[in-house]
């Protein structure tokens, strides 16, 4: 239950809010646009006036917790547009409390906004805070005024406007109901019937200037998003509150009627590369990522001669010095793609520095390796062929023996449209191609997303529930990838570090992971978040498989990680807290993650 206290903060922020939200301009993009401008004004005049007001004058946490929470709510309501039109702002004003780093230029850039400003709010305001608080005010305001600026200069289109209006409900989706954004607070629940209630709103003014929408339908939408709206306010505890019927029942039929409203209004989709295609109804919807996303240039799209050609490759011995060790002799398909070893074996006999990573999924994240040293699968691929510690093979040796042979040599004429001789890009790009066409998405919870109840147990949905919320697997794993791949546009994959033991259990790994490549100290321990799906068929865990079981995985995540467990990790991006899950909380988890194994991997 609520105290009387956050009971009284909801009802002035909702005051609040209604009070914006009455006598706003219709028709028209301009008019559209216009309103978004005025908001942003809002946003910034309540962030002198009050914000920074108290931030100044006030000791009280509950008074700046209450100003802090109405900003938010503001925010929330122009998100969908600000995301969309300035990405990189919108970083700066609610991404997370950590460096930004630009690695390429080897630097970084402190974090500022609203994540930073709920550190110093949260839970109880420290007095000794009050200058860097000011100092964020006064930052959001300048960022505010540039926002202005930006959005004064530029012209919405329709495509645009309706793209930018889906991808918030996939943004809630993602990110709001899971406390990505809002991670001490957690007011979640609440803003993502505010952001739902700016959709509505942005929804009735776009209608109006469009062409061949239907008012029938329109009001259809509406009020499923009302109904929505009235969801979150009646289970609005970030911990019990029920995301997967939130998620079933609500956004995706929401997601779908947007989708039919930009179908019926002829309104085009945007086509402009991004991993998780415009086109698609939902974030579970078949189809829904393009594997070529990450691909180095157009010719290196997959198709179905590739993958078969791929396949091959992947199982041949050729590729290796001794022609005895294939890709598939670390990456079995009833491991889904791991080898069920600590570390992989090594070409001589010992054994590599780190765990074999699951294959499955692998196409859907932009960086190759615990280290994400390659940015793509085929560059991946010619460095497995060439270490020394696991193929110690050569490409260029490779083409000249797979041209010796006849079968290879007409395949790959075949599948390249080709009568020259086998190029190395070749090789590497049907190897990726193959390794693209293991992401399937149909697993029992893949189902469950489509419309299938009966997929999931009770404890498995319990266990999607937890995930998702208290446990804060979901801040990380994403859906619905559940990797490291950033909703709602999925171009972004994150690294994290965790602290991870050393085998013997008692002090941090000294694996330096990306640091190795880039000697940024934020980057020091720091790992690719790998997905988990088929997690309950890739033991050992972690990127040195110090985990048999799934069971010690999520004890470290509820001990709150490294420096939870007492080891000095400065740069830790994980909590440090304990989540003080249940052993039924536990139990339950894992029933959830057992529910992501493909089909295709069930004995």
């Amino acid at each position: 239950m609520k105290t009387n206290s956050a009971a009284f903060t909801l009802l002035i922020i909702s005051l609040f809010t209604l009070f914006q939200f009455c006598n706003k301009p219709t028709s028209s993009l301009h008019d559209l646009k216009a309103d978004v401008v005025k908001e942003i004004e809002q946003l910034q005049l309540f962030i002198k006036d009050s914000l920074q007001t108290s931030a100044a004058n006030s000791n009280s946490s509950s008074v700046l917790q209450v100003q802090f929470s109405k900003a938010r709510y503001s925010y929330k309501q122009i998100e969908w547009a600000v995301e969309y039109f300035m990405p990189t702002t919108a970083r700066f004003v609610n991404g997370p409390a950590l460096d930004e780093l630009e690695i390429e230029e080897n630097t970084a850039f402190e974090p500022e906004g609203f994540q930073v400003m709920e550190e110093l709010i949260y839970p109880v305001f420290d007095t000794s805070n009050r200058t860097e608080l000011i100092r964020q005010c006064k930052i959001l305001q300048s960022t505010c005024e540039r926002m202005k600026k930006h959005f004064s200069a530029i012209n919405f289109t329709e495509a645009q406007v309706i793209d930018a209006l889906r991808l918030q409900v996939h943004r809630i989706t993602g990110l709001g109901i899971t406390g990505f954004d809002n991670p001490i607070a957690l007011n979640g629940i609440e803003e993502a019937a505010w952001s739902l209630q700016s959709i509505d709103h942005y929804l009735h003014l776009f209608q109006q200037s469009v062409a061949h929408s239907s008012d029938k339908e329109t009001t259809t939408l509406r009020q499923q998003l009302k109904n929505a709206i009235a969801f979150c306010q009646e289970q609005n505890n970030f911990e019990t509150f029920d995301r997967a019927v939130f998620i079933t029942q609500h956004l995706n039929p929401i997601s779908i009627a947007l989708y039919n409203f930009q179908v019926e209004a002829k309104i085009p989709f945007i086509n402009d590369g991004r991993h998780f295609r415009s086109d698609a109804p939902t974030l579970f919807a078949t189809n829904a990522f393009d594997v070529n996303t990450f691909i180095p240039s157009p010719e290196y799209k997959s198709n179905n001669d590739k993958v078969k050609l791929g396949e091959r490759l992947f199982y041949d011995p050729v590729l290796s010095i001794n022609n005895k060790r294939s890709c598939g002799s670390c990456h079995s398909p009833e491991k889904a793609f791991t080898d069920g070893l600590v570390t992989s074996t090594s070409l001589n006999g010992g054994f590599i520095k780190r765990n074999a990573a699951s294959l499955n999924y692998a196409s859907l994240q932009h960086g190759q390796f615990w280290d994400m040293r390659r940015p793509d699968l085929e560059s991946q691929t010619a460095d497995v062929i060439a270490n020394k510690d696991e193929m110690h093979g050569s490409l260029n040796d490779a083409a000249v023996k797979l041209q010796q042979q006849v079968s290879y040599k007409t395949l790959f004429n075949k599948t390249f449209q080709s009568n020259d001789s086998i190029k190395i890009w070749q090789i590497q790009n049907a190897l990726a191609s193959y390794i693209r066409s293991l992401a399937v998405f149909n697993s029992r919870f893949d189902r469950y997303m489509n419309g299938y109840r009966s997929s999931l147990t009770k404890e498995e949905v319990s266990g999607m529930n937890l995930f998702l919320g208290k446990a804060k697997c979901g801040t990380c794993h994403f859906l619905p990838l559940f990797n490291g791949t950033v909703p709602p546009s999925f171009n972004k994959t994150e690294s994290e570090v965790l602290g991870t033991p050393a085998a013997d259990g008692i002090k941090p790994d000294n694996d330096h992971g990306r640091y190795a490549q880039h000697q940024m100290p934020q980057l020091l321990h720091s790992f690719k978040t790998p997905t988990v799906r088929n997690i309950a068929l890739t033991a050992p865990y972690m990127h040195n498989g110090v985990y048999k079981t799934l069971e010690e995985v999520i004890e470290f995540y509820n001990k709150g990680g490294g420096a939870g467990l007492g080891f000095t990790v400065d740069n830790q991006t994980l909590p440090p807290d304990s989540l003080n899950l249940t052993a039924e909380e536990k139990k339950a988890l894992i029933a959830f993650m057992h529910s992501l194994t493909d089909e295709k991997h069930k004995q």
